[in-house]
C-alpha cells in the first residue's frame, strides 16, 4: 500500500460570448446568455501502482468519440495510461450539442425524411445552422481539447494528499414515470387521474461523498454522487450546469473559490428533480409534448423544479448535506490500495418485432397522408420519434445483435468506483449497490459513451418514452447481465 497523490483541475468547456445550440430536447433553442457557466472538472488519483482521472462534464452526454478525442490528445502530452481516463455528464439539457455526441446507432428521425413528401417542411423555433454558432466539429474539437487540458492539468499537479469518506442525505431524484390501471406507464404522466395507481419506482436519496485535502489536511475538494440528472433547468433557453452548478457556488462561498467539485450522476433513467405527486407548474411556459396537464390543482410543495428557484432548492439541499458531513469527518486515509480494471462488455442489441416495425410505417405513414402539404414542427417529430426509432432498430439489428461498452471498476480503499455509458434505470443501481462488498459504491452513468436510456422489465411492459425500444440500445436483459458483471467485477477487488 502506497501513499496516494490527489489531483484537481476545472476548465471552461465553452469560449467565452459563443452563441451555443442547445442539446437535450425535441424542439431547436439557440442562446449565448450564461447563468452558470459550463465546465469539466477532472479528478485524479495516483499511488505509484494504479491510477485514474474522472472527468465530470457540463454536457447532457458524452459520447465515446469524444472520449477518444480526449485520449488521442492526452497521449501526446503526459504519460498517464489512456484507459485510465474516465469522462462522464451530468446530463444538463442547456449545454452545447457537439458533432458525434450520441452513440445510440439507429437516427430515427433520418426515416422520416423517407416518408416526408418535398412540398411538407420542417418549422425550427430557432436556427440551429448559422454560421456563428457553437456546434458541430468546431464544438467537438474545443471540448475535447479542454477536457484534456483538464485531464493533464490534473496529472501534472498530483501531489501528496488524504482523502475521508462521508455520507449525506437529501430529497433530490423521484421517479418520473406514472402508472396506470391498465398496465400502461408514461414518463411525466399526469397522477391526477382515477386511473393512476403508482410511480414505477422508487428513489436513492442517499449521496456518496468523498473529500479530499492537501498533506496539510486543508479540503481541495469534494466529489459527490447523487441519483438524479442535472435537468432543473432542461427546457430553458439559456447555458446553464443545471443545479451542480449551485452547489459549486455554495460551497465555494463556505469553503473558498478554490475547491473544486466533482459532481457524479449515480443510476438515474428514471429519476427527475419533480415531485409527480404534489406537481407544481412551470412558472413560465414550455415546449414539451409529454409535460402538459389539463386541470392543475395548486400545492403547498417544493418550488417549480422547472425553474431557477427550483434549482437553487435542490442546490441548497445538496450543498447543506455535503457540509452536514464535512463537520462528521473523524479520520482520513493518505496510504490505499488502488486497482483500476477497466474491460469491454458486449450487451445485447434490444430487438424490434416484425410487427411494432409494421405498425411504424402505418403511423408515419398515415401522418403524412393527412399531413401532404403545409409544415410539420417539433411537436410532430416528438409524436413519430418512437415510430422513427424503431425503424431505425429494425433497420440495424439486421447486421447487428451485439453492442459493445466500455466499463471502468475501481477500488480505493473500502471505496468503489463504478461506470456505464446509459440513462441506467435507479432499480439497477440499487442491485449494483446492495451487493457490493465496498463499503461505499460510487456510480457513474453516462460515461464513456451514450448508449441512451436501459429501462427495467417492468418500465418496457409499461412502455413509454425512456422505454420504447428506440430509447436505448439494450433493455432488461442487458441491464440484468451489466449488474452481474458488475457486482463481480467490484467484489473480486475485496476478496
Amino acid at each position: 500500500m502506497s501513499k496516494i497523490k490527489i489531483g484537481w483541475s476545472e476548465k471552461s468547456i465553452i469560449p467565452e460570448g459563443a452563441k451555443v445550440s442547445l442539446a437535450g430536447q425535441f424542439y431547436e433553442r439557440v442562446s449565448d446568455v450564461v447563468e452558470t457557466p459550463l465546465t469539466v472538472t477532472a479528478f485524479c488519483v495516483d499511488n505509484g501502482e494504479d491510477s485514474f482521472v474522472i472527468c465530470s462534464c457540463d454536457l447532457v452526454s458524452t459520447s465515446h468519440q469524444l472520449l477518444e478525442s480526449v485520449r488521442a490528445i492526452v497521449k501526446e502530452k503526459t504519460d498517464i495510461s489512456a484507459e485510465k481516463i474516465i469522462v462522464g455528464a451530468i446530463h444538463t439539457h442547456t449545454a452545447p450539442a457537439y458533432a458525434r455526441r450520441s452513440d445510440t446507432f439507429g437516427g430515427g428521425l433520418r426515416f422520416l425524411e423517407r416518408f416526408k413528401p418535398e412540398n411538407v417542411k420542417y418549422e425550427e423555433l430557432a436556427k440551429t445552422d448559422a454560421d456563428d454558432i457553437f456546434r458541430d466539429e468546431e464544438a467537438h474539437a474545443y471540448i475535447a481539447g479542454r477536457i484534456a487540458e483538464a485531464v493533464i492539468e490534473a496529472w501534472n499537479g498530483r501531489s501528496e494528499g488524504l482523502y475521508a469518506e462521508a455520507f449525506g442525505r437529501a430529497a433530490v431524484g423521484m421517479c418520473r414515470r406514472v402508472c396506470y390501471d391498465d398496465g400502461s406507464a408514461k414518463m411525466w404522466g399526469d397522477t391526477n387521474k382515477a386511473n393512476f395507481t403508482e410511480l414505477e419506482g422508487g428513489n436513492d436519496s442517499g449521496i456518496e461523498i468523498l473529500f479530499t485535502y492537501d498533506k496539510d489536511k486543508k479540503l481541495t475538494g469534494v466529489v459527490a454522487n447523487v441519483a438524479c440528472p442535472a435537468q432543473v433547468l432542461e427546457h430553458r433557453n439559456f447555458i446553464s450546469s443545471d443545479y451542480w452548478g449551485k452547489v459549486k457556488e455554495y460551497l465555494r462561498a463556505e469553503y473558498g473559490e478554490d475547491i473544486y467539485v466533482l459532481g457524479l450522476i449515480s443510476a438515474a433513467g428514471d429519476q427527475c428533480p419533480r415531485d409527480m405527486i404534489r406537481w407544481v407548474e412551470p412558472e413560465t411556459p414550455i415546449n414539451d409534448p409529454n409535460i402538459e396537464r389539463d386541470y392543475v390543482i395548486e400545492r403547498t410543495a417544493d418550488p417549480s423544479m422547472f425553474d431557477l428557484s427550483g434549482c437553487k432548492k435542490v442546490a441548497r439541499r445538496i450543498s447543506d448535506e455535503i457540509k452536514y458531513a464535512f463537520e462528521e469527518v473523524t479520520s482520513y486515509v493518505s496510504e490505499a490500495e488502488l486497482i483500476h480494471k477497466t474491460f469491454k462488455l458486449d450487451m445485447p442489441v434490444r430487438r424490434v418485432t416484425i410487427e411494432e416495425k409494421d405498425k411504424a410505417e402505418e403511423v408515419i405513414k398515415n401522418f403524412f397522408d393527412k399531413n401532404c402539404s403545409g409544415t410539420i414542427n417539433f411537436r410532430d417529430t416528438a409524436r413519430l420519434h418512437i415510430y422513427a426509432g424503431t425503424l431505425a432498430r429494425y433497420e440495424d439489428q439486421q447486421t447487428k445483435n451485439i453492442d459493445e461498452i466500455e466499463v471502468h471498476i475501481i477500488r480505493l480503499g473500502t471505496i468503489a468506483f463504478a461506470t456505464n455509458p446509459y440513462e441506467l434505470f435507479l432499480d439497477y443501481g440499487n442491485q449494483m449497490r446492495a451487493r457490493s462488498k465496498a463499503k461505499q459504491t460510487f456510480l457513474i452513468q453516462l460515461c464513456c459513451g451514450s448508449k441512451g436510456y436501459l429501462p427495467t422489465e417492468k418500465a418496457e411492459s409499461g412502455s413509454h418514452y425512456s422505454a420504447y425500444v428506440s430509447s436505448g440500445v439494450s433493455g432488461h436483459v442487458g441491464g440484468d447481465l451489466l449488474v452481474r458483471k458488475t457486482v463481480s467485477e467490484i467484489n473480486k477487488m475485496f476478496e
